[in-house]
């Protein structure tokens, strides 16, 4: 239970990025009174927390009624979260878990970004939810394991409502510098991570056969 907590806390941690959420919303919300902020943060979380709980309970469902199997999940989720592991060891920017450059400029002239783009893309992303549903499928069913996985996102979740309240001040304290430290360190574990679901994907597909060990 401990090994899938902690993959699921770094892997959910890593593809939310509360820190980088943060640092967005203050800056798109600079003109707002304090409670706009508050209203705004509690709204986008809630949205984005329902929306992830929902890829949680019935993506596995989805994915059986689209026949995809669990070893595709697995291999095409560790490449998604692969790639987002690598942007953010170098510090750059995708669509993937952070608004695009468009997204962004549409995002400045919103008086309310508590649906867009602060519950999605910011908070559940395109590698937010494959990340929901790839952690979810490997636990095969067990509702311990699902109950376990539920809780880190929601966690997760805590953690994001909580810098978005004062992130104001986490950006003054941080900075570009200590930002980019923090997603430089869950990007190298995302990136570890990733490539062993791509490892368990190829295991599982049976595409490749693996001898046995000889006594």
């Amino acid at each position: 239970m401990l090994e899938i907590a902690a993959i699921a806390f770094t892997t959910f941690f890593a593809t939310v990025a509360p820190v980088d959420s943060a640092i967005m919303f203050a800056a798109l919300t600079a003109e707002n009174t304090p409670a706009e902020r508050k209203s705004m943060a509690i709204r986008g979380v809630s949205i984005a927390t329902g929306l992830l709980l929902l890829f949680a309970l019935f993506g596995e469902a989805l994915l059986a009624r689209l026949g995809i199997s669990l070893a595709a999940l697995t291999t095409a989720g560790g490449i998604l979260l692969l790639l987002m592991g690598i942007d953010l060891v170098f510090a750059r920017s995708s669509g993937a878990m952070s608004t695009t450059r468009a997204e962004s400029k549409e995002a400045e002239g919103r008086q309310d970004i508590s649906v867009f783009p602060l519950a999605t893309p910011l908070l559940a992303g395109p590698g937010t939810m494959g990340a929901v549903i790839l952690i979810t499928a490997n636990t095969h069913g067990d509702i311990k394991k699902i109950a376990v996985v539920v809780a880190m996102l929601l966690l997760v979740m805590a953690i994001s409502l909580v810098l978005l309240l004062v992130a104001g001040k986490l950006e003054k304290v941080l900075g570009v510098t200590g930002m980019r430290v923090i997603n430089r360190v869950f990007g190298v574990l995302l990136c570890s991570l990733a490539v062993q679901f791509i490892f368990n994907g190829i295991h599982n597909s049976g595409l490749i056969a693996v001898k046995e060990a000889l006594p």
